[in-house]
């Protein structure tokens, strides 16, 4: 276990420190722990998540079709006219982002919003970093608010029996939805902070048309495709993926026989980002490798013992644990191994284990903010970025990112 988990700390000193190269990071660190069998060889198909790969893959070639119509210019121009500032563009989009993310997935999410963000930036001639970043950060802020806006809400609807109207409702007190938007409103104020200086006014003269609106129309076919299966329970585990595969592959489809030529159906498919995909491939593995190993298990014990008696105490500890936690390692395992042991302390302490089920979501769900490749949909947003030719610093992320994740955790742990 011990070797796990330095080889593991090694990786993520490397994925912060060589940004240009995440990809071969975390596949060599992959195959690092196969080979010494740390990740055996029989779970490396079930440790990969092909659903949200898959989803990632379809939704980029919906993305690039949308970009190519000049619908997210058109968006931008028609955002633009409602904002008196650059900074408060910035504020909305992030605010839309955190509004589609509570009911579609956050990755599908920064794949959709982005684009309008780097219009937005375009056409202001202002650096889009810190945007695409905020509009990461806010949709990973709210995939906490509704039972389908997140895989870790599935994962505590499922083991604690909610329901979608739980999450809004719950035991005839307002529930975890609430605290979320709080923490999402008060993130206004640290956003106009940030981008205080960001004070040109809005002028767009150009008027974008858009001619073509099938793009636009799969791009809507995906957002609600993917409310409609986040109804069914028992749904195929690859229903997202494969939806917007789907809706990929009529889009190519469509161009095809729009253009009447294949030309632009080979660049769509070569501008996806691969390198994204391999990263998440890479990190899946991983993950896996280390709850394997014991090492979150073991975490999770210490916690335990540390947490005590106190039922405050152990609430405090539960979220600052998960925030920090879940910077460096993925929220999936770490949620689906905390649920039985934050049963197991409120069974102690003779008390309902919703609270500490909420604070643990609310800490998991927004400690992938701190860090660059704490979330997947971080991941993706600087993988935007990077295929638009900007690099990314650690230290530009994490300006946004830590006071972002620390009034929004800390105020919806209040509440």
């Amino acid at each position: 276990m011990i070797l796990s988990l330095a080889i593991f700390i090694l990786m993520y000193i490397c994925l912060l420190t060589l940004p240009n190269h995440r990809h071969l990071v975390a596949l060599t660190t992959a195959f690092i722990f196969i080979v010494l069998g740390i990740l055996p060889f029989n779970l490396i198909p079930t440790s990969i998540n092909w659903n949200v790969l898959f989803m990632i893959s379809g939704t980029m070639v919906v993305v690039d079709l949308f970009i190519r119509s000049q619908m997210p210019s058109k968006i931008a121009e028609d955002l633009l006219a409602f904002v008196p500032d650059v900074k408060w563009a910035i504020v909305v989009l992030s605010l839309l982002a955190g509004v589609i993310s509570a009911f579609v997935d956050n990755v599908a999410t920064v794949l959709m919003v982005a684009p309008i963000g780097l219009a937005v930036s375009k056409k202001m001639n202002t650096n889009p970093i810190p945007v695409i970043i905020s509009i990461a950060v806010s949709s990973n802020l709210q995939g906490a608010a509704t039972l389908v806006g997140d895989t870790t809400s599935i994962l505590l609807g499922s083991y604690a029996n909610m329901s979608f109207n739980d999450f809004f409702f719950f035991h005839n007190r307002l529930s975890i939805a609430f605290a979320v938007e709080v923490g999402a409103l008060l993130t206004i104020p640290v956003l106009l902070y940030i981008f205080r200086k960001e004070n040109g006014k809005i002028v767009s003269s150009s008027k974008t048309k858009v001619t073509d609106y099938i793009p636009s129309l799969l791009m809507i076919s995906v957002i609600l495709g993917l409310i409609i299966a986040s109804q069914f329970e028992n749904k195929h585990p690859l229903t997202n993926g494969l939806i917007c595969l789907f809706l990929a592959g009529c889009g190519l489809l469509y161009q095809m026989l729009k253009d009447r030529h294949i030309k632009v159906v080979k660049e769509i498919i070569l501008a996806v980002d691969y390198q994204t995909l391999l990263l998440l491939a890479g990190l899946f593995m991983v993950i896996e490798g280390i709850t394997q190993a014991g090492v979150i298990d073991a975490i999770a014990e210490l916690f335990v013992q540390i947490g005590g008696g106190s039922q405050l105490k152990t609430y405090v500890l539960i979220v600052c644990f998960s925030v920090i936690l879940s910077a460096f390692v993925d929220n999936i395992p770490y949620v689906a191994t905390m649920l039985p042991v934050v049963t197991g302390i409120a069974t102690i302490l003779g008390i309902e284990l919703y609270l500490f089920d909420f604070g643990l979501l609310i800490g998991a769900t927004l400690g992938g903010n701190l860090t660059p490749v704490g979330a997947s949909a971080n991941i993706t947003g600087i993988g935007i970025l990077k295929k638009a030719g900007y690099t990314v610093k650690t230290s530009d992320f994490m300006k946004i990112g830590i006071p972002f994740t620390l009034i929004a955790a800390i105020s919806g742990s209040i509440v």
